[in-house]
């Protein structure tokens, strides 16, 4: 989603509150802190007067078509035309990386203000490596344009939920474990589509209570290494709009056997691409690549799903049936 969709979709918000959505006070929030230990409300700029009174409004389409977000990214931009934002935080919270948590309905909302796409320098941003987008390297279609921002994540809010099945430590890049902040790219409506796949798996009959994500964001410079082992030059995940996931309602770290015939095999994963299939005809704003995987380890077959806006399907049953893939461009 690009900054003028994104505005615009503030801008609705907005409306919403207006017209009659609840308007829940911020109180007192709890700030996840940042790496300059931001460490109350008064020190984002807010006046006791502004933490007392001021309260920013939750718009219930903020939670998504699930019903199940718990966040919002947000540019400077989107946060000052967030209603009550600026009142209850004060300026500088557009400018400073934080996660705040405000009350809503059914639980806390977080409001994640980003690090600017323009704060990194060459391929590092704070000292954590995230490489070169293909935008930065060559030129691109509307769809692949740099990422507005990126979300900071530190060891204390890493388990931050965002959604009912989802926390923020999932969509982590899995590398430089010790570095600390990370930074990751995060789009709301992939985190919205995984979590109505659940809600259409359920309504199928099957268990759905748990979900691993196998790979989310993958840096530019993370991906680049993995482009001979199949990952896509142009990948998704370096847009933070798809995931790898499998369904472990049992907790065993494996994809369960959806499909009920006692096995754990690529028809497992098929059984998530109907459920997508399902969404993305409910709601077609979501439509995006999907991808079914057969077995590369222990975690068993997988599905790739995104939100890319255009229809992508492809199938790989692993190396030994690399004939097999029926869609490779565009891939993961």
């Amino acid at each position: 989603m690009k900054l003028g969709q994104r505005l615009l979709w503030v801008a609705t918000a907005a409306v919403v509150v207006v017209f009659g959505a609840r308007i829940f006070s911020a109180g007192d929030p709890s700030l996840l802190l940042p790496t300059d230990s931001l460490t109350a409300v008064e020190e984002l700029g807010a006046t006791p007067t502004d933490t007392a009174e001021a309260s920013v409004e939750i718009a219930d389409s903020l939670f998504g078509w699930s019903g199940a977000l718990r966040f919002r990214a947000l540019t400077a931009a989107e946060a000052l035309a967030l209603p009550g934002f600026v009142d209850r935080f004060g300026e500088r919270a557009l400018h400073t990386p934080a996660s705040i948590e405000v009350p809503s309905r059914g639980g806390p909302f977080a409001l994640l203000v980003m690090q600017p796409f323009g704060a990194k320098r060459g391929e590092s941003l704070n000292g954590y490596r995230l490489g070169r987008w293909p935008a930065e390297r060559w030129l691109m279609a509307r769809n692949y344009f740099n990422p507005d921002g990126f979300v900071e994540v530190t060891p204390a809010n890493r388990q931050l939920r965002l959604s009912q099945h989802f926390v923020l430590g999932d969509f982590l890049t899995h590398d430089q474990m010790a570095k600390w902040p990370k930074y990751v790219v995060l789009e709301e409506k992939l985190i919205d589509k995984l979590e109505l796949v659940m809600q259409a798996l359920s309504a199928r009959g099957i268990a759905a209570t748990g979900a691993v994500v196998l790979s989310g964001f993958r840096a530019p410079y993370y991906n680049d290494r993995g482009v001979g082992e199949g990952m896509a030059r142009a990948s998704r995940h370096q847009y933070g709009d798809a995931a790898d996931i499998i369904i472990d309602s049992n907790g065993d770290g494996r994809m369960d056997d959806l499909s009920g015939d006692g096995r754990v095999d690529i028809r497992d994963a098929e059984v998530v691409n109907r459920a997508v299939d399902d969404v993305e005809a409910r709601y077609p704003s979501l439509v995006g690549g999907l991808g079914r995987y057969q077995a590369m380890g222990p975690r068993g077959p997988f599905a790739h799903i995104d939100v890319r806006g255009t229809s992508a399907r492809w199938e790989d049953r692993g190396q030994r049936n690399i004939g097999q893939r029926s869609k490779v461009k565009g891939q993961s």
